[in-house]
């Protein structure tokens, strides 16, 4: 299994990674993004917007076990975030965390 933390921390780091559910849910609708990592206390009308766009355009989209004070810590940011997209993985393998879901 593999740890979340530590994969998200790493897409940050090394890969292309957009911040914010607005952006999120423009990734959504546009299909751009290959992953959207929601914060377990994201407003719930923007949750269900993008999840709504994001099974549409085929993105997989996953809800983080912690709020977005917690996910801001993991990605080493200053300012909370609800939601992150996430363009290009770098080193990171977190995109297999989806094909475990599937299996």
């Amino acid at each position: 299994m593999i740890d979340i933390d530590k994969a998200l921390a790493t897409a940050v780091k090394t890969g292309k990674v957009s911040f914010g559910a607005n952006v999120a849910l423009q990734n959504a609708k546009t299909g751009k993004a290959k992953m959207i990592v929601l914060a377990s206390n994201c407003p719930q009308n923007i949750k269900e917007q993008i999840e709504y766009y994001g099974e549409i355009s085929k993105v997989p989209v996953m809800t983080y076990k912690g709020g977005s004070m917690d996910l801001a810590e993991v990605c080493k940011k200053l300012f909370i975030i609800s939601a992150l997209s996430i363009r290009e993985t770098g080193d990171s393998e977190i995109l297999k965390i989806t094909e475990d879901v599937k299996v």
